[in-house]
């Protein structure tokens, strides 16, 4: 991996991927690996539910419907599209072919006419992401992530996990001027260099950094990348868990009572007319409602 331009005796030093630790399991090349068959069909075991595989472009991908329709049911599809998009990981569309082998393998029902594929690690991630803790990869304090943007004129600098401690953390040290920014923060900060080609940004938002901040080195390591995506999935809010509905508790049953209490924006007249599309139920009607989980 190559360092990035830090003079001085005090500044961060850059570790060797091979050094900084050890390759995991997930790094390891699969038995049979080279063997994958276009179109083959398998099955992958994923938080202990079997989830059918198909062999893309030479790499086994799993049916992100059939995740999103077991592992996780109990997340709306906003949830989860958000999700994936924060952690960057990007669907394959299959081909019609590809579509009828999952329908015959019992991934996808026949009414089907899409289905989007991730990789195996990419759906551990998003996995990972709403079932589980996300924590820090086991990196050695000085260890630092040398990384760039093409926003605007483009930036350098080092990504030092050990101060990322927080969403708004500044833990990336400019390889430029030498100060610290956040990481939402960093990719609106750009240098005018001889070779810079200016690009124009994408709309100010600053939760986009995980899609434009990127490992300088073109070809890195396996262990070294599976590193960087698992601190970019730190601080992306899935660590937090849907609440379930209390037994004998309906203080939520109705649609109503969440936007009286959550904000005051609506005139009295649309909340009465709100009051008059819904109506009113009884308490019957509002136990089978939340036991649906239809309004929470």
């Amino acid at each position: 991996m190559a360092s990035s331009p830090l003079p001085g005796p005090n500044d961060i030093l850059l570790a060797s991927p091979s050094s900084a630790f050890q390759p995991d399991a997930l790094s390891q090349p699969r038995p049979g690996h080279a063997n994958l068959k276009p179109n083959q069909v398998g099955q992958v075991i994923l938080y202990g539910i079997p989830i059918v595989s198909l062999v893309i472009d030479g790499q086994e991908r799993l049916c992100l419907a059939q995740i999103s329709n077991t592992l996780l049911k109990n997340f709306s599809y906003n949830e989860i599209h958000n999700r994936r998009v924060a952690l960057g990981i990007t669907c394959v569309q299959c081909t019609p072919v590809q579509l009828e082998i999952l329908r015959r393998a019992g991934a996808m029902p026949i009414s089907s006419r899409r289905c989007g594929m991730i990789t195996k690690r990419e759906a551990e991630r998003l996995c990972k992401s709403f079932l589980g803790e996300n924590r820090p990869p086991k990196l050695p304090d000085n260890f630092a992530f040398d990384v760039s943007h093409e926003c605007a004129w483009g930036c350098r600098g080092s990504f030092i996990p050990a101060r990322y401690n927080s969403s708004r953390a500044k833990c990336i040290k400019c390889s430029y001027c030498n100060m610290y920014f956040s990481p939402n923060k960093f990719i609106f900060h750009s240098h005018r260099t001889p070779d810079a080609k200016y690009t124009q940004p994408d709309a100010a938002n600053f939760n986009s950094w995980r899609r434009h901040l990127k490992l300088t080195d073109k070809s890195p390591q396996d262990e070294l990348v599976f590193a960087w995506e698992d601190v970019k999935a730190m601080f992306n809010g899935g660590s937090r868990k849907r609440a379930l509905p209390q037994p004998g508790a309906h203080p939520a049953c109705h649609p109503l009572s969440s936007i009286r209490t959550r904000s005051m924006a609506f005139s009295s007249q649309t909340l009465t007319l709100l009051e008059e599309i819904f109506g009113e139920r009884d308490q019957g009607d509002c136990a089978r409602v939340n036991e649906d989980n239809i309004w929470l």
